[in-house]
């Protein structure tokens, strides 16, 4: 009963945008400067985490992918999925049972006088030849054994426990789609983490500088304060400099602290162990050449679409079910055995018994109930279709926006990389130059420095962005899941 599952058809669209977007990235003087290649042709690996070329990166990610408990939750999630989906699938076979009963009763006495028989003294009462004085009420005791093998069986008539097995097998399909998606969560988490601790320490390392050069602008002023060349309001304005940019050092402390603790977390590791990995931007490398995934291709390979996939599945078997219960219900059951005051008895002289029987059953009226709960079923199927399709778009969305970033990107290193040269140029020629031939003092020296590490906190900043959205790519194109090859065998033995 109920419609044949019939999976939706892949949208009908070859780009990402109206108008074709570039096929490379603009190029920037910089340190992951290098164009990128978007590439039709080019497949999602499974660890496409490699790509970066950190080996510290790659031993985090395996360590999380093996330690993590939401890992650990997902695959079990999966095993009691296609747990269920075995149990529901017994039921296309009778049901038999053997059974034993072995039991002692004893009767009372009676006491009324008619009892007639062997009496507890040993004597036979006859009320014929007897008075009621000989009558001695005496308890009945006897034994009694009953064996049976039972057999009971529901014809699948209309389909109901195919349907029921065929949406337990699609919540099967969506429990490993989310043990996919809980893995390259994980990857991207890890990979964004290490790619911030990276930025952070190059800023930090700047802000150092930037805190050092004020201070040092603060102890020539005070000397000159002291010598009378300049007023105090000089002093106090340097050092509201300075104290500024030691607030700014003091949060990206903290942002470290913090990012290294979510390593830890992302690892499954107490936050009081210690994580030897420690990330720079002059350890990691930034892919060229990246995959771009058609979109009628992309609902194959996102773990998000494929799941709103296989929850529509299984509303449209669940449906099949609500529909196949408003029909007659036929049971067939039968039992044989035997019966006896002794076991060796059971099955001699007539000792033996058999039952057959088939049931239907129909519900001729339940006040709507049934009917409410096909009608139900039958919405339900709408809302996942309405959700699938929501799915599809959201994610045809995420990549379009992660390709726009990526482009963005680009172009914001290239500024940050030609503002941070032109300033380096500034403090490097001119400004010595200047200050060597008395034309510039050194306060106006260290001004021009001060300024040329703050470009190198924005290139910092612009090189971690271009990292963490090009692994965004990898995580929005879904992965890479499909080329793993020994989970994949894994997980079909364990079917």
């Amino acid at each position: 009963m109920g419609p044949d599952f019939q999976r939706p058809t892949a949208p009908d669209s070859s780009a990402y945008a109206p108008q074709s977007l570039p096929s490379d990235t603009v190029a920037a003087m910089a340190s992951f400067g290098a164009a990128q290649r978007f590439d039709a042709q080019q497949d999602v690996p499974a660890d496409w985490w490699s790509l970066f070329n950190s080996p510290k990166l790659n031993a985090l990610v395996e360590r999380a992918l093996k330690a993590s408990p939401d890992i650990e939750a997902a695959q079990a999630a999966l095993r009691q999925a296609q747990q269920y989906a075995r149990m529901q699938r017994s039921a296309f076979f009778p049901v038999l049972g053997a059974g034993y009963s072995a039991s002692r009763t004893k009767l009372a006495g009676n006491d009324s006088g008619n009892a007639p028989g062997p009496q507890n003294n040993g004597d036979s009462y006859d009320p014929q030849t007897n008075s009621e004085e000989d009558l001695t009420p005496t308890a009945i005791f006897y034994n009694y054994h009953v064996a049976q093998l039972s057999v009971g069986y529901a014809p699948d008539i209309f389909g109901a426990v195919r349907r029921q097995v065929e949406a337990l097998n699609a919540q099967v399909e969506a429990s490993r789609f989310e043990l996919e998606a809980a893995r390259i969560t994980l990857a991207s988490n890890v990979t964004a983490a290490a790619f911030q601790e990276a930025s952070l320490r190059a800023q930090i390392a700047a802000m150092q500088n930037i805190v050092a050069g004020e201070r040092e602008t603060l102890g020539i002023l005070q000397k000159r304060l002291d010598l009378g060349d300049i007023a105090g309001v000089e002093v106090a304005v340097q050092e509201s400099a300075l104290a500024q940019a030691e607030a700014t050092l003091s949060p990206l402390r903290l942002q470290l602290e913090l990012t290294r603790d979510q390593l830890r977390a992302l690892l499954g590791n107490p936050q009081d162990s210690e994580l030897p990995e420690t990330f720079t931007l002059d350890e990691l490398q930034l892919p060229q050449n990246l995959p771009l995934t058609l979109p009628s291709r992309l609902v194959e390979q996102r773990p998000d679409v494929r799941i709103a996939e296989a929850a529509l599945h299984a509303a449209s078997a669940e449906y099949g079910v609500a529909v196949a219960a408003r029909l007659p219900q036929f049971v067939v059951s039968g039992a044989v055995g035997g019966m006896a005051p002794s076991p060796n008895w059971m099955f001699k002289g007539g000792g033996g018994f058999f039952d057959l029987s088939a049931d239907i059953a129909y519900t001729i009226f339940d006040g709507g109930a049934l009917r409410a709960q096909s009608r139900a079923a039958q919405e339900a199927l709408i809302v996942a279709g309405a959700q699938y399709r929501a799915t599809v778009i959201a994610a045809l969305q995420d990549v379009a926006d992660t390709l726009h970033t990526l482009q963005s990107d680009a172009e914001v290193l290239d500024a940050a990389a030609r503002n941070q040269h032109a300033l380096g140029e500034v403090v490097r020629v001119s400004m010595q130059k200047q200050y060597e031939a008395g034309y510039v003092s050194h306060l106006d020296v260290l001004a021009a420095e001060q300024e040329d590490w703050q470009t190198r906190i924005d290139l910092a900043q612009a090189q971690a962005a271009r990292l963490s959205d090009t692994a965004a790519l990898y995580q929005a194109l879904g992965g890479g899941w499909w080329n793993r090859v020994d989970d994949a065998a894994n997980e079909e033995n364990a079917r």
